[in-house]
């Protein structure tokens, strides 16, 4: 069974970095888009970055571009988003999700295209 496992979560000062981790468990993924979201209460989810695993290609939402980098360790089966320059907007619960099926960025960050998601890891922006 597919699952994905999110770490790294934590406080973090604002101007801050963080590392989040993805582990995906029981499948080698590759021609596959893997995706961070974020979720804030009372809102939806909200896609931040996305990478294709064979490629490397990558996409980003506009809240986080220039300052969030998405990459995977192909061996590790691993995906990390590398916040860097962390706001308090930035505070949230973190997913990582795995598309089984989308192989084009068109639409990317819509929550249907994706079949496994992990359970999620906290972000705490303190100032």
């Amino acid at each position: 069974q597919v699952e994905l496992v999110d770490s790294g979560g934590g406080p973090v000062e604002a101007g801050g970095s963080l590392r989040l981790s993805c582990q995906i468990v029981s499948f080698i993924p590759s021609k596959n888009w893997v995706t961070w979201w974020r979720q804030v209460p009372g809102k939806e989810a909200e896609g931040i970055a996305g990478i294709y695993v064979a490629s490397g290609n990558t996409q980003y939402s506009d809240s986080v571009k220039g300052r969030f980098t998405i990459s995977r360790d192909e061996p590790r089966n691993m995906v990390y988003l590398q916040m860097d320059n962390i706001q308090p907007e930035d505070s949230g619960r973190y997913y990582c999700a795995l598309s089984m099926t989308r192989k084009n960025a068109f639409h990317l960050f819509i929550r249907a295209n994706f079949d496994h998601w992990g359970q999620g890891t906290q972000v705490i922006v303190v100032s």
